[in-house]
């Protein structure tokens, strides 16, 4: 059997556009194995990990930080201020803002955020934006026009979004961010396709979209990465992680 070759490594160009890894992980509050979910995650060699379902509740801020830290990553945003996603980065982004954003509750949903940075690597100015969708379909719905509106606000003409859609691809709320951003999957697949496989059918209901004019050079579940095992993307949490290669343009 063939080896899926690696997706690029982190760089900047010299005509100011960058590379830039991109890791979108719902971590399910850090509740299974931290130290696999650790490794996964430096195995995958990101510059921007986009978290779901984040540590919210007692010292929810040590808890992000110390995955940060052993990940050799530093938190950026989110977390409960966000109600529930969050920004890791590495040390070559570096900062403009962020802003934690909380979506209007439905009266018997949970509390739903987006957790938004802009950083720039190099050249390269990305706006970023970390969500967790609603179950309710309706309410997911409203969401992912939220999500729109965000980023048309954000001030920036390139920019990632990710998390966990809560939907597959056939979807109405999927395919409505699809039709107005980069599905990164389906414009170049590589690695595994399937977030969710703890039961069946295996799905896609986590994702990563890109504004027009970011290339996408790759983007999959990270199945063949040196250094990630199947026992710690099982033990590591219930979901699969998404990792994309991601080239934007300087400024």
């Amino acid at each position: 059997m063939a080896t899926t070759p690696l997706l690029p490594g982190s760089r900047t160009e010299a005509d100011g556009s960058a590379v830039v890894r991109v890791l979108s992980y719902n971590v399910r509050s850090m509740r299974d194995d931290t130290g696999a979910l650790a490794r996964v995650i430096s195995a995958c060699a990101p510059d921007l990990v986009l978290l779901q379902e984040a540590p919210r509740f007692f010292r929810w801020r040590k808890k992000i930080a110390r995955l940060a830290s052993e990940s050799g990553l530093v938190m950026l945003s989110g977390g409960a201020t966000a109600a529930g996603p969050a920004i890791l980065c590495s040390l070559r982004a570096t900062v403009e803002r962020t802003e934690d954003v909380l979506l209007p509750l439905t009266p018997g949903q949970h509390r739903r955020g987006f957790a938004t940075a802009v950083v720039r690597f190099g050249g390269a100015r990305l706006g970023v934006l970390s969500c967790h969708l609603s179950l309710e379909r309706n309410e997911r719905y409203e969401q992912g026009g939220m999500l729109l509106d965000r980023l048309a606000a954000m001030g920036v003409e390139h920019a990632v979004a990710g998390g966990d859609v809560n939907e597959r691809p056939d979807g109405r709320t999927f395919r409505r961010l699809a039709e107005s951003l980069t599905d990164c999957w389906a414009a170049a697949p590589w690695g595994g396709e399937h977030t969710w496989v703890r039961d069946a059918p295996h799905r896609r209901i986590d994702a990563l979209f890109t504004t027009k004019g970011v290339e996408v050079l790759g983007c999959g579940v990270p199945i063949e990465q040196p250094g990630v095992t199947e026992n710690d993307l099982r033990a590591a949490t219930d979901h699969l992680p998404v990792l994309a290669a991601l080239r934007v343009p300087g400024a």
